[in-house]
């Protein structure tokens, strides 16, 4: 069971902390049954995007900034990828799960129409309730789903978004 389309990777990140889509990409990549992506930190939006959605396997490209920063040329990444309708796995990582991060990234996605797949907590442990009770569309800990699990929640996302024809 293989991915029917092209993901970018996305995380909110605080000033000087680590690109987690970046590290995680690779492994994300395999798991996932796409192909690993590496978009520049200087390329912009639409030609990373349009690249992303080539012809050829599904993909999965690690965003190189916090989907809300503005850019040089104007706008967002979160603008543009509203604007090319690009479905988003929203990394989390533990320590950002006290903060209202996760809320904001998944407004700010919203805001921008962006096709949000779902929120994925990428270390720590992990805490049903309280994820639950954050009411935000949460795929689960990528420790703690085996590759099957997440390939198969992805592809139920896509569906729900009408991102997907056929029946999973």
């Amino acid at each position: 069971m293989t991915l029917p389309c092209s993901l970018a990777l996305v995380a909110l990140r605080p000033p000087g902390a680590a690109d987690l889509p970046a590290a995680a990409a690779p492994e994300l990549s395999r798991r996932l049954g796409a192909e690993w992506m590496r978009c520049g930190a200087e390329e912009p939006p639409d030609a990373a995007l349009a690249r992303l959605r080539a012809p050829g396997g599904p993909r999965l490209a690690a965003i190189p900034h916090d989907p809300g920063l503005p850019l040089a040329a104007g706008g967002c990444w979160a603008q543009a990828l509203g604007a090319w309708r690009q479905p988003v796995l929203l990394l989390v990582s533990c320590s950002h799960l006290a903060s209202g991060l996760p809320a904001a990234a998944t407004a700010l996605l919203h805001q921008w129409q962006v096709p949000l797949v779902g929120l994925l907590q990428w270390d720590g442990p992990w805490s049903p309730q309280s994820r639950r009770a954050d009411g935000l569309p949460w795929l689960g800990c990528a420790a703690a789903l085996d590759d099957a699990s997440l390939r198969l929640l992805v592809l139920r996302r896509l569906q729900r978004l009408e991102l997907l024809q056929t029946a999973v």
